[in-house]
């Protein structure tokens, strides 16, 4: 199954429920169960499971303001340091 792979086993570091034993992948193993059972769709699995546990618990979290600043924040640092060194360079020459 898609999902259970998609989930991170919050026992077994770097594990997804699919490939872990424990009880809590057995349980989420279920609870994913009886919500496609319900009707729900993949994307609200994972919204209701990122509620539960935290968005730890998915391997690819959904882009939102929080994780896309994660994201971008480096490239602008970096960009804001290259264009401080060479201003810093330009005004020694």
């Amino acid at each position: 199954n898609n999902i259970h792979k998609n989930l991170r086993c919050l026992v077994c570091q770097g594990q997804s429920i699919s490939d872990s034993n424990s009880d809590f992948a057995q349980t989420i193993k279920l609870v994913v169960k009886d919500l496609i059972k319900e009707g729900k769709t993949e994307k609200e699995i994972y919204s209701f499971m990122s509620e539960k546990y935290g968005e730890w618990i998915v391997f690819k979290p959904q882009l939102n303001l929080h994780n896309s600043l994660l994201w971008i924040l480096p490239y602008f640092v970096l960009i804001f340091g290259g264009f401080l060194i060479f201003t810093l360079f330009k005004k020694r020459q």
